[in-house]
């Protein structure tokens, strides 16, 4: 009989037809006259059934000599039993084997956490990284469809820059031809530009911070998506943000429902994530601490307990906003109602999960934004054209950046942002 060559995914289009499946053996398991072998395909897991009266003896021998990891195209018929994986099975008629795989290294017992990730490139076969990795897809999805959706243009930002944009104790330098380059610590300064010229862009790419820290939210490479708007002050770049993050979550809840079950995440906690967010001030937020008796010192920014402290008291994302001017960067444009205020932004996640957005409004006069580059100590040339923004048809604008990882972290309700990428690089790690 003819097959079809299907995915595991769309096997419920096939049942009781006989279907052919690329993949690779998860597991196996025997039992006299009958064995079985889970199969994966990279959409699925599906169970495959070999009974030893329906097919020739040299596949049911196979029991003897298949591994996990070998590769294997597998031809049988489609049955519905809601007791399998996925609610079907496949009744076993051939096996091909590709490739007998060596003794798999990732096995059912306990591995610590270096040996996981030197083996990130076989680890991401597990089930549980692998629905880490599939809502890292729908997120970046997510956010993709909601901007292109609003009539923001994507624009590239270079990676290789002259300049600082978050301070420039956290670059990376490398030699570009006799003078130094920076990697990027955001596509902003960039962004701007692309405001000017098309009113809404983002720009979507790596960034690098070489920060020293160990924290589990923290990684030296990481993804950022970063929308820059025209004629929008701080209130509109809020709307923007507490908008584009609902979307992402909903997203996920209707199309992830199958990795977070896998990942036993609280579904219920996401779906109270609902526009509008709660907006509180800094001084709001310093008031939160203060009254959990937390010793903080006012115009100092948040450490990540005070960011858990603060978010615990709201179910949804919550914003702070109006900063003490002098943590904020030199863009960030001042309060004009005290302007020892600066109109900047960043958006909690619940849960204890931290900072997934930063923005805020940029500072849209030359004037000031020259007196503010001096004041940092930063190198005029390199921001000749960021200051030309200012000089042809300036306007006030916004934007923020979120945080790939950190936003799956959140989502997938994992503890560590390590692996929500697929090949983290963290102060210690270099390779694979």
């Amino acid at each position: 009989m003819k097959s079809t060559s299907v995915t595991i995914s769309n096997l419920g289009e096939h049942v009781e037809k006989t279907v052919t499946l690329n993949g690779w053996v998860y597991n196996k398991r025997t039992s006299g006259k009958i064995w079985f072998l889970l199969l994966r395909d990279g959409t699925g897991l599906a169970q495959c059934v070999v009974v030893k009266a329906e097919v020739e003896p040299e596949i049911f021998e196979l029991k003897n000599t298949i591994t996990q990891e070998s590769s294997v195209t597998i031809t049988g018929t489609v049955r519905k039993d809601d007791r399998s994986v996925g609610g079907f099975e496949i009744g076993v008629e051939s096996i091909k084997i590709h490739q007998i795989a060596d003794e798999y290294p990732i096995s059912p017992k306990e591995h610590g956490t270096d040996f996981l990730m030197n083996h990130r490139h076989l680890w991401m076969r597990s089930r549980k990284q692998h629905s880490i990795l599939t809502v890292r897809h729908h997120v970046i999805k997510a956010c993709r469809d909601f901007f292109d959706r609003s009539g923001f243009i994507l624009m590239d930002s270079p990676i290789l820059t002259a300049n600082a944009v978050e301070g420039t104790s956290n670059l990376f330098e490398v030699d570009y031809f006799k003078r130094s380059a920076y990697l990027t610590q955001s596509g902003q300064l960039y962004g701007e530009a692309g405001a000017m010229a098309f009113g809404k862009i983002y720009c979507f790419g790596p960034t690098f911070r070489a920060e020293k820290s160990k924290t589990r939210r923290h990684l030296t490479e990481f993804w950022m998506v970063e929308p820059e708007i025209a004629y929008c002050d701080l209130d509109g770049n809020m709307t923007w943000a507490e908008q584009f993050v609902q979307h992402i979550v909903s997203h996920c809840l209707e199309h992830c429902r199958t990795e977070l079950d896998i990942l036993e995440r609280d579904v219920s906690k996401l779906e109270k994530v609902k526009t509008p967010f709660p907006r509180i001030t800094y001084d709001e937020a310093v008031k939160i601490l203060e009254d959990k008796g937390v010793d903080f010192k006012y115009g100092s920014d948040f450490g990540g307990t005070d960011e858990t402290l603060i978010s615990d008291e709201f179910d949804c994302p919550v914003m702070i906003h109006r900063w003490p001017a002098e943590i904020k960067a030199f863009y960030m444009k001042r309060d004009g109602q005290n302007p020892d205020l600066a109109l900047g932004l960043d958006m909690l996640a619940p849960e204890g999960y931290g900072e997934i957005i930063g923005g805020g409004q940029r500072e849209d006069d030359h004037d000031i934004l020259v007196s503010r580059i001096k004041e940092h100590g930063l190198p005029m040339d390199v921001f000749g054209w960021y200051l030309d923004l200012r000089k042809y048809g300036s306007v006030p604008h916004s934007g923020f950046g979120l945080g790939i990882e950190r936003t799956v972290t959140w989502i997938s309700g994992i503890r560590h942002i390590r692996q929500t990428i697929p090949f983290p690089r963290t102060l210690t790690r270099l390779e694979p």
